[in-house]
């Protein structure tokens, strides 16, 4: 249990502009991650592993990217408890991202509206932090996993994008547990036009091709000699707001690339399902019930019917409160699941 109750801390940080809070905490966390501070915000992980493309998942409940682009809180973020952690998005350059303010609070929905646009340190600052993190040495019997999250950079044309996935699939390779490509952002201009049919094909055929020279690249040998390839597990993030047709044609090319799995909104998550089939990893947001009931049933399910209609794995992308911590939602989604 946290040491920390939200309650107590929420009157400063909502007395500070949105994105200064966020920093502040995030300052926090990277200064007090591998010291006695630590257990101010650590938490017990559920065992209840999953095994999907290839990884062992500890549970169901991980934390979205984009809370620490720079990869700066990894063994701060593990010690909450997750079963997985994203960071990023990174890009090839450092980049400031769109003008402030760019993040806005919803206090009735206590939510955030985020315009940040990819701003990060750059591809040779993200390494270095993920280098620095620790977690994989914790004696677990199923560590954490680590995705790590690329993009394009904004000055970078769109006909161009390609070379910046490429750049930052060759640098990231090594030290992730899984890549997750972001083709989905809003607030990166043109983006989401790498979603139209032939711009994705392209996109995922290279990616594809390129991983195939790196899961030969950093083939493993064991103790007896053999050597095994190391294929690193790809996952593509796309957009919430798309329609059937385009879900489709999304699916098809996925599948027809080899992608490992997909980063989609609760209702694409069911398209996806039926098109792919039982094996393929989704991963959707977690929305608590309460919130879900006071707000756009259409757009926002939760964690039950997430998991019901096809997502394979939940991620928390919102503020994490005393009472909604992630060994707390990894309990839940073991109920949910037994009584599915």
């Amino acid at each position: 249990m946290s040491l920390i109750p939200y309650a107590l801390t929420r009157p400063l940080l909502f007395g500070m502009d949105a994105e200064a809070a966020h920093e502040l905490t995030m300052d926090m966390l990277a200064r007090g991650q591998r010291t006695p501070l630590q257990w101010a915000w650590c938490n017990e992980t559920v065992d209840d592993p999953i095994e999907l493309a290839g990884l062992t998942f500890p549970n169901r409940v991980g934390l979205a990217a984009g809370l620490d682009k720079n990869a700066r809180c990894i063994d701060a973020l593990g010690a909450m408890g997750f079963g997985f952690v994203e960071v990023g998005t990174v890009t090839p350059k450092a980049q400031p991202g769109n003008p402030k303010p760019r993040m806005f609070r919803l206090p009735e929905a206590r939510a955030l509206i985020n315009r940040l646009g990819f701003n990060n340190d750059g591809l040779d600052a993200f390494l270095r932090n993920v280098q620095q993190a620790r977690f994989r040495t914790l004696p677990r019997k199923h560590p954490m996993l680590l995705g790590l999250n690329i993009g394009k950079n904004a000055s970078t044309p769109i006909e161009n994008a390609t070379s910046d996935y490429l750049t930052c699939l060759e640098g990231v390779y090594p030290h992730a547990d899984y890549v997750t490509v972001n083709i989905s952002s809003p607030n990166t201009q043109n983006l989401r036009a790498l979603q139209s049919d032939a711009a994705l094909d392209s996109l995922l055929g290279a990616i594809a091709e390129r991983r195939e020279a790196l899961t030969e690249q950093y083939s493993q040998t064991d103790g007896r000699g053999a050597t095994k390839p190391r294929r690193v597990p790809i996952f593509v993030k796309i957009a919430p707001d798309l329609d059937e047709a385009q879900v489709s044609v999304i699916a098809a090319t996925l599948q027809r690339h080899g992608m490992d799995g997909v980063v989609a909104s609760p209702l694409e998550a069911k398209l996806i399902r039926e098109a792919c089939g039982d094996d393929f990893l989704i991963v959707t947001p977690g929305i608590r019930p309460s919130f879900a009931q006071a707000n756009d049933q259409k757009r926002i399910a939760t964690p039950a019917s997430a998991l019901k209609d096809g997502a394979s794995m939940l991620v928390i992308g919102r503020p994490i409160t005393q009472a909604d911590e992630p060994a707390e939602a990894a309990r839940m989604i073991i109920e949910e699941m037994e009584a599915i």
